[in-house]
C-alpha cells in the first residue's frame, strides 16, 4: 500500500536511526513511503500554545501535501504529531469558516485542505490495515523471551473520543497486541500510560526527568528488558536522557528502549546496525542477544 508518509521533524533531526529504521521496515511489509519532505513541525506544545491559528495552518498545509499524493492514507511515526493533528483536525472539519481562513493561509502556495484526511501513526497501520495475522506471517525472527515493557505516552491514547479508542478499536492496548504479535513478552508496569516529561522537560527538567526515571525504574522492577514507544519525543526523555534521570532518581537505570519500527524491523530479521540501535545512549545490545532468536541475556 502507498501511504503519505510523515516522519516528525525529531525523527529526521535528534533521531535519524527511527526515520532510518521506518524506512528500512516499509518495503519488508510492503508500504511504500511517499515521504512529505516539504512539511513541517506540528507544533505541539510550542506554536500551538502561542499562536493556534498558525499551528493549524502548518498541519493543514500538511494535510494539504498529503492529499496531493496518491497515497491511500496519511501515516506517521509520532504519536505527538498524531495527538496534535487529530486535535487540529477536529477543529478543521467542524468548522467550514474556520477551514476557509485556514485555506487563505495556504492560497500562496496553491495548497487546499479538503475535509476528511484519514491519518494514522504507524501502530494503527500496522494493527487495523496490515492486520496482526498478516504480520504473524512475516515474522522471521520472533523475539522470543524478550520481556517488552509498552510506553504508549500521552498524545496517542487520550482523548479517546478524539483518537477514535473504542471496543472496535482498542488503540490503548494495541502496542501489547503488537508486542505478542512478534513473539515477545508483554511487562505491565505502572507507567505504562503516563506521560514520559519530555513537554516539562525546559521548564522544570528536575520534574521531567524524575517522571522518566520512575517509570524506567517500574518497568526496571518487572523485570522488563527493554521498552517500546511510538514517539520520537518519548524516545528522547526515556533514552537520551536516561543517564541524567538515573542521578535524579538517585539509583542505576540502564533499560534500552526502542522505537516501534525498530522493534517491528528486529522480528523481520533487521539487525540491530540496520536499526540504527548503535546510536542509543542505553544500547540494546547490553541486554539482549541476537546470536540467533531476540533472546534476553543470561548474563
Amino acid at each position: 500500500m502507498k501511504v503519505a508518509y510523515w516522519p516528525g521533524c525529531v525523527s529526521r533531526g535528534f533521531t535519524p536511526e527511527l526515520h532510518g529504521s521506518m524506512s528500512k521496515v516499509a518495503p519488508l511489509l510492503d508500504i511504500e513511503l511517499i515521504e512529505l519532505d516539504r512539511a513541517a513541525c506540528c507544533g505541539a506544545g510550542v506554536i500551538a500554545e502561542h499562536n493556534q491559528e498558525l499551528a493549524d495552518t502548518l498541519n493543514a498545509r500538511t494535510f494539504a501535501l498529503a492529499q496531493r499524493t496518491d497515497g491511500e492514507l496519511m501515516m506517521n511515526i509520532c504519536s505527538t504529531c498524531q495527538g496534535a493533528q487529530s486535535e487540529c483536525q477536529e477543529r478543521l472539519d467542524a468548522n467550514s469558516d474556520y477551514r476557509e481562513q485556514i485555506n487563505t493561509n495556504l492560497g500562496n502556495e496553491g495548497l487546499r485542505y479538503e475535509k476528511g484526511i484519514t491519518n494514522k501513526n504507524f501502530l494503527w497501520l500496522l494493527v487495523e490495515e496490515i492486520g496482526l495475522d498478516a504480520l504473524r506471517e512475516r515474522v522471521t525472527r520472533p523475539l522470543t523471551d524478550l520481556r517488552v515493557g509498552p510506553f504508549y505516552g500521552c498524545y496517542i491514547v487520550r482523548p479517546v473520543d478524539r483518537l477514535g479508542i473504542d471496543e472496535q478499536h482498542p488503540r490503548d492496548r494495541y502496542l501489547h497486541m503488537l508486542i505478542e504479535a512478534l513473539g515477545g513478552t508483554v511487562v505491565d508496569y505502572a507507567g505504562v500510560y503516563k506521560c514520559c516529561g519530555f513537554p516539562i522537560i525546559t521548564m522544570n527538567k528536575e520534574a521531567s526527568l524524575a517522571q522518566a526515571g520512575r517509570h524506567i525504574g517500574d518497568a526496571l522492577d518487572a523485570e522488563a528488558d527493554c521498552l517500546v514507544v511510538p514517539c520520537p519525543l518519548c524516545h528522547l526523555n526515556l533514552d537520551l536522557q536516561q543517564p541524567a534521570a538515573a542521578s535524579v532518581v538517585g539509583h542505576e537505570l540502564g533499560l534500552p528502549v526502542l522505537h516501534l519500527p525498530q522493534l517491528v524491523g528486529l522480528a523481520l530479521g533487521l539487525s540491530p546496525k540496520e536499526l540504527g540501535m548503535g546510536k542509543h545512549i542505553v544500547r540494546p545490545t547490553s541486554v539482549i542477544d541476537w546470536s540467533t532468536s531476540v533472546v534476553a541475556s543470561a548474563a
